[in-house]
């Protein structure tokens, strides 16, 4: 452990001995002071009474009895080791933990087909097609059977465009070994490509507590088709049309409760297609926004006090 982070956990160590509340903001082992937006969490939860402390979610020798609440952030390698990261949401719940989201909805959200369960509820999403294992597949004959011109190959199970591949039916070929790669492991998904991302962005609604906070539009860098800032993406603070707040808050209001939750999606023909649905580990785009870390922290401190994850759908299924 380094030193600056050891020094950090001795000083959240005293103040737990006084009495407050300790929450454990859980995080990568990249990041093991937190992101520079989720700093921005410290001192509005200290303002609420709860001592935050960043924790690396798979490091064995944290205390996490030690700790009244564990908020999952940044664990940004969750999709690289999916099964350890459960059987650790896990452990959590059977220690008593309120962990937040809940791990009902953590375990949901964290298979991309999810967005079945959604669709089924009659959520309009980006078109997909769920490609299962078995006989062989002609990716580029897949393609022109849908009548695509243009797909994003993605894993069910994935963060920050991990193994995504922009593909035409002219190139489909060269991405058929990854699509078969994970059509048999963890899962692939077929969606297709949306061009007003390249030209208007890819739409970002932030709630806390499921209640607007804030949005973003994010744009891919030119010639490519990712909006992250690890590949070039940039976004922007901007007022989401009605459309956009229309569907997000009747997305949210078919689950279960969610702390924090980030709708992305894109608006084509005056309708909001959901892309996806961030309930474990988003970027929350905190900076630049005043009220924003105040409000995310009144929502974990409301959470927290209730002793429990909430009210839970009877099934125990993160969908109400």
């Amino acid at each position: 452990m380094q030193l600056d982070h050891l020094c950090f956990v001795r000083a959240a160590d005293a103040a737990h001995s006084f009495g407050m509340p300790r929450i454990a903001l859980a995080t990568s082992a990249k990041y093991p002071k937190l992101t520079d937006d989720d700093r921005l969490l410290l001192q509005p939860l200290a303002k609420c009474g709860l001592e935050a402390i960043a924790a690396i979610w798979n490091d064995s020798n944290f205390p996490w009895s030690s700790c009244d609440a564990v908020v999952i952030r940044s664990c940004w390698d969750y999709h690289l080791k999916s099964g350890e990261f459960l059987r650790w949401i896990a452990s959590l719940e059977k220690a008593g933990l309120v962990v937040l989201n809940s791990p009902t909805l953590i375990r949901w959200n964290t298979n991309k087909a999810y967005l079945r369960d959604l669709e089924s509820r009659g959520v309009a999403i980006v078109p997909t097609q769920w490609p299962e294992p078995g006989s062989p597949m002609d990716l580029q004959e897949q393609l022109q059977r849908i009548g695509w011109q243009k797909a994003v190959v993605k894993p069910r199970i994935s963060a920050t465009a991990h193994s995504t591949s922009l593909v035409t039916q002219d190139n489909a070929s060269s991405a058929q070994g990854l699509f078969d790669e994970l059509r048999h492991g963890v899962g692939v998904m077929l969606q297709k490509f949306v061009g007003r991302i390249s030209e208007e962005g890819e739409w970002s609604l932030i709630f806390f507590g499921g209640g607007f906070s804030h949005a973003v539009v994010k744009i891919p860098k030119p010639g490519d088709f990712r909006v992250q800032n690890d590949f070039g993406g940039s976004s922007r603070t901007a007022e989401p049309p009605a459309c956009a707040m229309e569907s997000a808050t009747r997305i949210l209001s078919l689950l279960d409760p969610a702390v924090y939750a980030r709708v992305d999606g894109v608006v084509e023909d005056g309708l909001f297609l959901l892309m996806e649905l961030e309930l474990i580990e988003p970027g929350l785009f905190l900076h630049g926004h005043a009220g924003a870390p105040t409000r995310f922290a009144s929502a974990i401190a409301q959470q927290s006090a209730h002793g429990d994850k909430g009210p839970r759908s009877s099934t125990g299924h993160a969908l109400g």
